[in-house]
C-alpha cells in the first residue's frame, strides 16, 4: 500500500503535468498547423468565420505544406517588414528603458533626497494602476508635441515606464552600502560604482530586458490609438488583420511572432527565475 506522501507526490506531479500540457499545447497547435495548406485550413477551420463549418481542433495536417511560409517569407514580403519594424520599435523601447530603469533605480536605492520615499510611493502606484488609465494623459502630451501618428509615441511612453526603476531599485538595495563605500575609498568614481552595482544585479536586469520586450511586443491599445496610419501597425496588432482578411496565414505569421520572446525566454531563463523570486520588497 502506498504511503501518504508518495500519493501526494504523485498527485502533485500529475497535476503540474497537467498544467505543463495546457500552456506548452497553443505552441505545439501553432507549429503544426503552421504547416496546413490554404485548402486544408478552410476545410478544417472555416466554421471559425463565414467560409463554413469545419473541425477547429485539427492539429496533425493531412498533408504537409509551406505554401504559408513561401507567402510570407518571398511572396509577401510585408509581413516580414511589420516584423523588422516591430523588432526595431521593441529594441528602442527596452535599452531606453533600461538607461532609464537603471540610473532611476540607483537613484532611489543608494541616494538620500528630500522626498524620496514620497516620490517611490507615487511609482508605485502609477505601476499598478491599469495602462488604460494612461492612455488618456500620454495622449494628450503626445498631441500637444506633435508626435500622434509616429513611432515616437510608442516608445517614448514605454521608456519611462515605472515597472522598471521598481524592479532595478529592488535589486539595487541587496548591495550592501559597505560596498559602496569601500569602493569610494579606493578611489572609484560614480559611473564605476554603478558599473560594480550593476554586476551584482544581472538577474534583475535580464528580467527587466525580457519582461519589457514582452510587454512592448504584445501592445495592442497604444498602436490603435496613437497611430493612424493603419500599414504602420506593428506585428501584435497587424495578426488580427491578418486573422480577419488571409486567415490561412495566420499560424505561420503567429508562429513568427512568438520566435523573438520565445528566444530571449530561453536565453535567460535562468536569470528570469532567479530574478523574479530576488524582487521582494525592502
Amino acid at each position: 500500500m502506498m504511503s501518504k506522501s508518495v500519493i501526494a507526490r504523485s498527485l502533485s506531479f500529475l497535476f503540474l503535468a497537467v498544467l505543463s500540457l495546457a500552456a506548452i499545447l497553443p505552441l505545439i497547435y501553432t507549429v503544426t498547423n503552421s504547416f496546413v495548406g490554404s485548402k486544408e485550413f478552410f476545410q478544417y477551420f472555416g466554421g471559425l468565420s463565414e467560409y463554413g463549418q469545419g473541425n477547429p481542433f485539427h492539429l496533425i495536417p493531412n498533408r504537409v505544406s509551406l505554401e504559408s511560409y513561401f507567402t510570407v517569407f518571398l511572396q509577401r514580403p510585408d509581413y516580414l517588414i511589420r516584423f523588422w519594424v516591430s523588432l526595431g520599435i521593441c529594441g528602442l523601447i527596452v535599452a531606453g528603458q533600461v538607461i532609464v530603469a537603471v540610473l532611476g533605480g540607483y537613484a532611489f536605492a543608494k541616494f538620500r533626497f528630500p522626498g524620496r520615499d514620497a516620490l517611490f510611493f507615487i511609482i508605485i502606484v502609477i505601476m499598478m494602476a491599469p495602462p488604460l488609465v494612461t492612455l488618456v494623459p500620454n495622449y494628450i502630451m503626445l498631441d500637444h508635441f506633435g508626435w500622434i501618428g509616429g513611432y515616437q509615441a510608442l516608445i517614448l511612453p514605454g521608456i519611462f515606464s515605472a515597472f522598471g526603476v521598481f524592479l532595478m531599485r529592488q535589486f539595487m538595495l541587496r548591495v550592501p552600502d559597505d560596498f559602496l563605500e569601500a569602493a569610494r575609498l579606493d578611489g572609484a568614481g560614480p559611473v564605476r560604482i554603478l558599473f560594480m552595482v550593476l554586476s551584482n544585479c544581472k538577474s534583475g536586469l535580464s528580467a527587466l530586458i525580457v519582461l519589457n520586450f514582452i510587454d512592448s511586443w504584445n501592445m495592442v491599445e497604444q498602436p490603435l490609438i496613437f497611430l493612424q496610419d493603419t500599414s504602420m501597425y506593428p506585428m501584435s496588432v497587424f495578426l488580427t488583420l491578418i486573422a480577419k482578411y488571409e486567415p490561412a496565414l495566420s499560424f505561420t505569421c503567429g508562429l513568427l511572432a512568438m520566435l523573438p520572446a520565445l528566444y530571449l525566454f530561453m536565453y535567460f531563463r535562468e536569470d528570469i527565475a532567479g530574478g523574479i523570486g530576488k524582487s521582494v520588497i525592502k
